[in-house]
């Protein structure tokens, strides 16, 4: 039994085995514990709009964008953590590895106390400027202080489950986050029902889940002796390895920020739509952040098993699991686009007993669905070319996809559809933009994987 359940928590090495079957392994601990993840904001927009009411769940799903655009150091960290990682695990250079998780555990100190210091400025212009409606700007931004006050547990945990998924451990994370997440729907629970601390009480309690996660992994980690080494020598960065990950990072990191910009923008025009629409925008976003689990999770396992093949110099290995993984990925979320088709209604009706915002949040999510098999091809070959290391590939996708189609076709269509019954447009261009934009992105990753400059980028 104890021999099980030490194979269940060894790495993965995956330059070795049937392609497939080792990302599908890899895949699925990972898989589980985004779901867990995205149970931390689910639960809190379910409680909230079950004990507090739909502006309370319009206030928080308000505040994500912002929440989003302050967390791109993160992104950016973890991204370049995940790749050097698994590339000097699969060339089984000791040494560099641990000066490597070194490096991004200092570098994701530094980037919690930059974000501490300069949120409480930022966070209120950005919500006046998205032109949050007053019934919520308050609980926006009393839920974003607490959320940035406690940051450092949110950005450990990520960075330090990258770092594991690096290694080809994803069932340590998962473990750890299931944990978290049953302290975070207790608290939640607690805190807004007992206490009655409303949209505050979420945020604390997501705060303290995350610390309990983050403290968990950075224990895992100190016990992988056997694998790298964890001393106070490899804390202090060397230029090198500063330079590797933010090279790796970075572009991930801008990503993410056009992509938070982006968000911000259309939610200007969202929240343009009145509190009805943006509750109903929350719901699809937390329904769509489930649909999207798959592609991220086969993303995430790709980096990984690119990272790895190409450190251990096995680029036939790199092409054969890119077709598997990517064909397996794509069935997965077909059968997810179904099940949202036929049961879509039920999901909506677990956040609000109000019918016009089920109505309203199904037919948006119809919109959705058949985009969530596009996002599989564009995640399972972006984190390819992200584990070969050329992470400069996706970030210009994701710009053009973002600020070049998305945006205009959003206010594009919104003014096209204006009319006395719709002065502000027809709110469905906030659905309709993002469909396209999905699809197009897929055709350009395809073409851009295809061209096979990635090849070139490795460590």
């Amino acid at each position: 039994m104890m021999e099980l359940i030490k194979k269940l928590f060894a790495p993965i090495d995956m330059t070795v085995g049937r392609p497939g079957k080792q990302i599908v392994a890899f895949t699925i601990p990972m898989l589980i514990g985004n779901i867990a993840q995205q149970l931390y904001n689910t639960v809190d927009s379910i409680i909230v709009g079950r004990f507090v009411g739909d502006n309370a769940l319009a206030a928080v799903g308000s505040a994500g964008p912002i929440l989003n655009l302050l967390l791109v150091l993160f992104v950016g960290i973890s991204v370049g953590a995940g790749i050097m990682v698994s590339q000097y695990f699969g060339a089984r250079q000791r040494g560099e590895l641990s000066k490597s998780i070194g490096c991004c555990i200092t570098m994701t100190f530094a980037s919690t106390v930059i974000v501490m210091v300069i949120s409480p400025f930022v966070t209120m212009p950005l919500l006046r400027l998205l032109d949050t409606p007053e019934s919520i700007i308050g609980w926006c931004w009393s839920y974003l202080m607490i959320l940035f006050v406690g940051i450092a547990g949110c950005a450990f945990y990520n960075i330090l489950g990258g770092i594991l998924r690096g290694l080809g451990d994803s069932v340590s994370a998962l473990v750890y986050l299931l944990v978290a997440t049953v302290i975070n729907i207790i608290l939640d629970y607690v805190f807004v029902v007992y206490f009655r601390m409303g949209v505050n009480g979420v945020a604390l309690a997501t705060v303290i889940a995350q610390w309990v996660s983050a403290v968990l992994s950075f224990v895992k980690l100190c016990k992988m002796r056997d694998i790298f080494d964890m001393e106070k020598k490899y804390l202090v960065p060397e230029k090198s390895y500063m330079r590797n990950l933010i090279r790796l990072g970075l572009p991930s990191g801008v990503t993410q920020a056009i992509f938070s910009m982006s968000m911000i923008v259309v939610q200007s025009l969202t929240n343009s739509f009145g509190e009805m629409f943006i509750a109903a925008n929350v719901i699809v976003m937390r329904v769509d952040g489930f649909a999207m689990m798959p592609a991220f999770s086969f993303g995430t396992a790709m980096t990984t098993y690119a990272g790895q093949n190409i450190g251990a110099k096995r680029m036939d290995r790199v092409v054969k699991g890119t077709k598997e993984g990517t064909a397996i990925a794509v069935g997965t979320s077909t059968v997810i686009t179904a099940l949202i088709l036929l049961f879509g209604r039920y999901l909506m009706e677990i956040f609000t007993s109000t019918p016009e915002l089920v109505d309203l949040s199904f037919n948006m999510m119809k919109i959705l669905a058949v985009g969530y098999i596009a996002m599989e091809v564009t995640q399972c070959l972006s984190g390819v070319m992200r584990g070969a290391g050329d992470t400069v590939t996706p970030m210009w996708i994701s710009m053009v996809t973002t600020v070049a189609i998305r945006i205009p076709l959003a206010y594009g269509i919104a003014y096209l559809t204006r009319s006395p019954e719709l002065p502000g447009g027809d709110s469905a261009c906030i659905f309709i933009s993002l469909l396209i934009s999905w699809v197009l992105g897929a055709c350009i990753t395809a073409l851009c994987y295809k061209l096979g400059s990635w090849k070139k980028r490795a460590l």
